[in-house]
């Protein structure tokens, strides 16, 4: 079983790829490392958050780690906004893969290029694709967030993503995808 949202697509047969909308969002369309720094960030967030409370430790203790007690507990606390606000006024569930997964879920990708847009200050399509993850009327509040979430990644010196492997190593017991 995986966790809500989670999505392997290998356990997946075609029938349910194609007609099951519970799933609609999770397939794969590329890998992690094919986005830019702030994008990776907010899908790996996503991802550990998703994870629940553990996750959502995980989250604060990187955030707190990396830019500070005040500046991460205020980027805490938006990022906790921004998931509640999705999850109350989401159009659908988001799918999401593992934190360990290399691969990339359209909902993912979705988010990250959200976040991501959000913190370079496109007001457009930060708008646009914050109404693809929410109602039309919650959109700017959740773009809002977004930016500030996005902004608070930015500060992070973070390092590109190393190349993508060829292959996807398992862990027994555990979904990577």
């Amino acid at each position: 079983d995986h966790a809500r949202g989670q999505v392997d697509p290998d356990e997946m047969n075609s029938d349910e790829m194609n007609s099951n909308v519970s799933h609609r969002g999770g397939s794969s369309i590329g890998y992690l490392a094919d986005l830019d720094a702030v994008a990776a960030a907010a899908v790996l967030y996503l991802r550990m958050w998703a994870g629940g409370i553990d996750g959502q430790h995980r989250v604060q203790q990187d955030l707190t780690n990396l830019l500070g007690d005040d500046r991460g507990h205020g980027a805490f606390e938006t990022f906790a906004h921004l998931n509640e606000m999705c999850a109350l006024h989401a159009r659908r569930p988001l799918m999401h893969h593992t934190p360990q997964c290399k691969g990339l879920c359209a909902d993912e990708a979705c988010v990250g290029q959200f976040v991501s847009t959000a913190a370079d200050g496109d007001a457009a399509d930060t708008r646009l694709f914050a109404t693809l993850i929410v109602r039309p009327d919650v959109a700017p509040i959740v773009a809002g967030l977004a930016a500030q979430f996005g902004l608070a990644i930015k500060q992070m010196n973070l390092a590109p993503l190393k190349p993508r492997a060829a292959t996807h190593t398992h862990q027994e017991n555990q979904t990577l995808h």
